[in-house]
């Protein structure tokens, strides 16, 4: 695999993850994940943290492009983690999303948990409701960026970082992602996407030398063709 990397200090490494490409094995995996990859070609990175995560400070699911921050030591992973807890890092992802949403911004917040009916996927659940005791609260804002005939495409700003929280919300207001399997609806269609339509495009975070950096990702070239063909379209009707 050639993995674009966006910055490398002797503290952090910042790469850009393809699609496909499961982060760390959370199971038993059939293909190689990218720590594995990247232990190849940096085999420091086994002394970092703990197994199977390494040096990852953050996750992005398997379908989900862009942005990914890996430390180099453990005073680094730690102090990259604490950020992210203490919700000091910006983090920003582009999505296309089914239907048109009216409004110019939103806001998104509920808790969230585990899907009784199904364990792979994540559930919104409301404040004060049967079962939400001991639910994690999710916050998530969002812009539209552009809107076309049957989609819109937005930047989110996630505040918290629950699993799959981006595709949950969405799915939520009824407007999940195109091509999410997981979240989508019934007979939707993936407009011939392989994958959801996410891509973490932003980050911004205080390094271990104290530099504030700002990481930027721009779309893959299967998401850019997507958006190619909607504006044909609409030009088109």
């Amino acid at each position: 695999m050639d993995l674009k990397v966006i910055y490398e200090d002797k503290d952090v490494l910042v790469v850009n993850k393809p699609a496909g490409w499961i982060v760390y094995p959370e199971k038993k995996e059939t293909s190689k994940t990218l720590i594995e990859h990247l232990i190849e070609k940096y085999p420091e990175l086994k002394k970092i943290g703990k197994p199977p995560r390494y040096g990852i400070v953050h996750r992005l699911d398997k379908d989900t492009s862009g942005i990914l921050l890996i430390a180099k030591n453990n005073n680094s992973l730690l102090l990259l983690q604490n950020q992210f807890k203490e919700r000091k890092v910006k983090k920003k992802y582009i999505a296309l999303v089914e239907g048109i949403i009216k409004e110019k911004e939103g806001k998104i917040k509920t808790l969230i948990g585990r899907s009784p009916g199904n364990r792979k996927k994540q559930r919104v659940y409301l404040y004060g409701e049967p079962k939400s005791k001991g639910k994690r609260e999710a916050e998530t804002f969002y812009k539209v960026i552009e809107r076309f005939s049957s989609h819109t495409l937005l930047e989110i700003e996630p505040k918290t970082g629950r699993k799959h929280q981006i595709r949950c919300h969405l799915a939520w207001i009824h407007h999940p992602i195109v091509g999410d399997k997981l979240y989508g609806f019934k007979n939707s269609s993936s407009l011939s996407l392989n994958r959801h339509f996410l891509h973490a495009s932003y980050l911004k975070v205080t390094l271990p030398n104290k530099k504030e950096k700002e990481f930027k990702s721009d779309l893959p070239s299967d998401l850019k063709n997507i958006i190619k063909t909607l504006k044909e379209n609409d030009c088109k009707n």
